[in-house]
């Protein structure tokens, strides 16, 4: 297929890339080197032979050229942990770019978008959430990647749309969960709470193996689906089972949750409104405080996928590239 990945620099997206091309696709990759780690991904994706159209999915020039002749379009494209930048950023890319990705497949005959969206769209519920769960979005991400999937799900076919909640993602080529291995690889790891929340994660070739597969099912189109790992984990088993993929004993060491969510609120408050990334914020206390399970009730029927990879097998890989990569 002749297909388009927004957001094709960052972890998901590069990873979704270079899956394509293994198999044979024609790619192009429309995205952004803000990061080091983009950086990285963006020379990587360069050595494949895939066309990089590098710009942003708020550019009507930029959009135009990367759908140009596509036939599936893979919509990853967003702002997501920006705290240094205002709310309308939020909005103009996970809201008006979307828009404006959309506009411009129907324009060039782009049969399928399959657009990710996020669990994000939950905010803080608890408990067993699936997809007919109300959203209850509490922060700025949450709200505007709700809109931005209402806009794709209500726009008009062709192209037929897909819409994926995606959960937390990891594995070879993240960069986010790569500091919780590199502190419990030093022994200096401790856990904010009581560590029993749970969460619900996804291997990232699992995540990738659904997005190919949900741009194929012809029942999949106009559907919103939740994808999530084979089962939730807390988060003492994760940092148990991280700690047995690097060989280390793990810790039992926790502190309270309250404190730290004080400081994050208070650096937030003080160092957002100067463009200053907080060290420390809100969301980031997420990974100690939400706590849920995620059933799918569409996912095998309208897709056809399964998850694979258990969390212990997942860190286990994950670990491994880390070594490979020097990152550990």
């Amino acid at each position: 297929m002749n297909v388009t990945i927004t957001g094709g620099t960052g972890f998901i997206g590069s990873r979704l890339a270079n899956a394509c091309v293994a198999r044979g696709d024609r790619v192009t990759v429309l995205g952004q080197t803000n990061t080091p780690a983009e950086s990285e991904n963006t020379a990587r994706l360069m050595n494949t032979g895939l066309r990089m159209v590098p710009g942003s999915v708020t550019d009507p020039a930029v959009v135009a050229e990367a759908l140009t002749g596509a036939e599936v379009l893979f919509h990853l494209a967003a702002t997501q942990h920006e705290m240094n930048v205002p709310d309308e950023r939020f909005r103009d890319v996970n809201v008006g770019g979307t828009r404006l990705v959309l506009e411009h497949a129907a324009r060039l005959g782009v049969r399928r978008v399959v657009h990710g969206s996020t669990i994000g769209v939950y905010g803080a519920l608890q408990g067993t959430i699936d997809e007919e769960t109300p959203p209850a979005p509490d922060n700025i991400y949450g709200v505007t990647k709700l809109e931005g999937e209402r806009l794709a799900l209500a726009h008009p076919a062709p192209p037929s749309v897909v819409a994926i909640r995606i959960p937390e993602v990891y594995g070879p080529g993240d960069r986010r969960l790569l500091k919780l291995f590199r502190a419990i690889e030093r022994n200096v790891f401790f856990t904010i709470g009581s560590g029993r929340n749970l969460h619900h994660p996804i291997f990232v070739d699992d995540l990738v193996r659904g997005f190919l597969l949900a741009a194929e099912a012809p029942q999949a189109a106009g559907q919103l689906v939740l994808f999530a790992g084979p089962s939730a984990v807390s988060t003492n088993e994760m940092v148990s089972a991280i700690a047995r993929a690097l060989g280390r004993t793990g810790t039992r060491f926790h502190v309270p949750l309250l404190p730290f969510w004080y400081a994050a609120a208070a650096m937030e408050l003080s160092l957002r409104p100067l463009g200053i990334q907080p060290p420390l914020h809100r969301r980031r206390m997420d990974f100690f405080r939400k706590s849920f399970a995620l059933r799918s009730l569409r996912a095998r029927g309208a897709v056809g996928f399964e998850p694979r990879t258990e969390f212990a097998e997942g860190a286990r890989i994950t670990a491994e590239w880390y070594r490979t990569q020097g990152l550990l």
